[in-house]
């Protein structure tokens, strides 16, 4: 019994955070889509499509994943680097890709916070600072590359928090683990437990951009008909609804 006990919790600590578990498509996504991405989920279910399975997390532990072999149909990335990487090994249907979507970055404080944020520099003024990994995580790449413009990197960076990803920085800061952090607008309007203090101007940060494709390897035959869904109108008007910007096709 024991020993069954130890398998069942290695199956359960292998299995990939945040899969909801379907014979359909798996779509591998950024953690800031969750909310919109299962909306449209929904759509495509109500119109009859098949099940989805959906894992959400950090677009680059994703792409590892997918490197390493993971059963997947789509990648729905929160940045082109990412995207590049599987390109450049030959793991995607390149006919499907597809810049979908942008974003932009906002600094978020507690609700009840009275902390006033003008620009970059005044993140330096914050005991901690929750991000998204700045080195592998494509909301805390945004971030650093917005605080480097505004040569305010090396006053902040030693308040940085790093966590696992954008949704993570975000509870960091509603739950009170942070008194400030960055993420994607999208994020800070899911919860009423923030409050937004600063809103990055476009010029300033680097352009965010979210590409769509499936995977040479995708197994499922609907895979390129729920990739088609996904960028169809009615999936857009839900990402706008969502507070994403809906980037024009290229």
């Amino acid at each position: 019994m024991a020993l069954l006990r130890a398998l069942l919790a290695l199956l359960l600590a292998l299995a990939p955070a945040g899969v909801a578990r379907a014979e359909g498509p798996l779509v591998l996504a950024a953690s800031s889509l969750t909310d919109a991405l299962r909306e449209v989920v929904e759509s495509w279910r109500a119109a009859g499509g098949a099940e989805v399975g959906l894992s959400f997390g950090a677009s680059g532990d994703l792409a590892r994943q997918i490197e390493q072999g993971a059963p997947a149909d789509l990648f729905f990335s929160a940045d082109e680097a990412q995207m590049d990487r599987l390109a450049k090994a030959g793991l995607l249907d390149l006919a499907t890709r597809r810049d979908v979507l942008s974003n932009r970055l906002v600094v978020v404080v507690p609700a009840d916070s009275k902390a006033v944020v003008a620009s970059a520099g005044d993140l330096a003024g914050f005991e901690r600072v929750a991000l998204a990994n700045p080195e592998t995580v494509p909301a805390g790449i945004y971030a650093r590359g917005w605080l480097e413009r505004a040569g305010a990197w090396e006053k902040v960076s030693g308040k940085i928090v790093p966590v696992l990803d954008v949704r993570a920085a975000l509870a960091a800061v509603a739950d009170g683990h942070a008194p400030a952090g960055v993420v994607f607008a999208t994020d800070a309007a899911s919860t009423g437990r923030v409050r937004v203090a600063f809103e990055v101007p476009r010029d300033e940060a680097p352009p965010i951009a979210y590409p769509l494709a499936v995977l040479r390897a995708a197994r499922h035959p609907r895979a390129r008909d729920l990739a088609a869904f996904l960028v169809a109108p009615e999936a857009l008007r839900v990402y706008a609804r969502h507070g994403f910007v809906v980037l024009p096709r290229r």
